[in-house]
């Protein structure tokens, strides 16, 4: 059985999701875990809930059995949350971290799309998450962002200056090469960051 089946099977019969497999230099298998993500329902409450200690311990046990039997070579095994800068691969990761801030790598430069808006070469962009609901009834994503200068603490921002306009770029997942959730750290509580609501 090949890497991605086996390490797939072992999480997922544990009752975790698989968000990323890692084979680094000297041996070193990186599996990172999260727990399944369950769409709120209409105005309910979220509750977001983390992978601990003892939810790596056990995936770690199992894996290193079941890659044992299954012959699989490796030098060191380390099971991980996602972190802060988690990827997003999938819709579920998109539906769920709608709101939140995200950034992402396009395939392909913006080029005349750009429209002067932005660079033409521009293929990273920083921005919240949104879902579009499109006219033939499909899901798109768009991210929306201002190149707004950050406020520094306790400086005086005046009324009378005009705000950059806030800019948005729609996208679908084929277009992406990369997204990950934005490492923002705030020492405000959570959700402060993201310009969300705590969770």
């Amino acid at each position: 059985m090949a890497l991605q089946e086996i390490v797939q099977q072992t999480v997922g019969g544990l009752g975790y999701d698989l968000v990323e497999i890692e084979r680094s230099a000297g041996g070193l298998l990186r599996i990172t875990i999260d727990l399944p993500w369950v769409a709120p329902v209409e105005g309910g409450v979220r509750v977001e809930q983390f992978v601990n200690v003892e939810d790596c311990e056990k995936v770690n046990r199992q894996l290193q059995f079941s890659l044992e039997v299954d012959g699989v070579e490796y030098r060191r095994l380390e099971v991980s949350s996602p972190g802060i800068d988690r990827p997003l691969r999938h819709v579920a990761d998109f539906e769920r971290f709608v709101g939140h801030t995200i950034d992402i790598t396009l395939k392909q430069a913006m080029g005349a799309a750009a429209g002067g808006q932005v660079s033409a070469n521009r293929k990273k962009f920083r921005g919240v998450l949104e879902r579009l609901t499109l006219t033939d009834g499909g899901v798109g994503w768009q991210i929306v962002w201002s190149d707004a200068p950050a406020v520094k603490p306790g400086q005086r921002v005046s009324k009378k200056r005009t705000p950059p306009p806030v800019q948005a770029l729609g996208f679908c997942l084929e277009e992406l090469r990369e997204a990950r959730l934005a490492p923002l750290v705030s020492f405000k509580g959570r959700g402060a960051a993201t310009g969300t609501e705590p969770l």
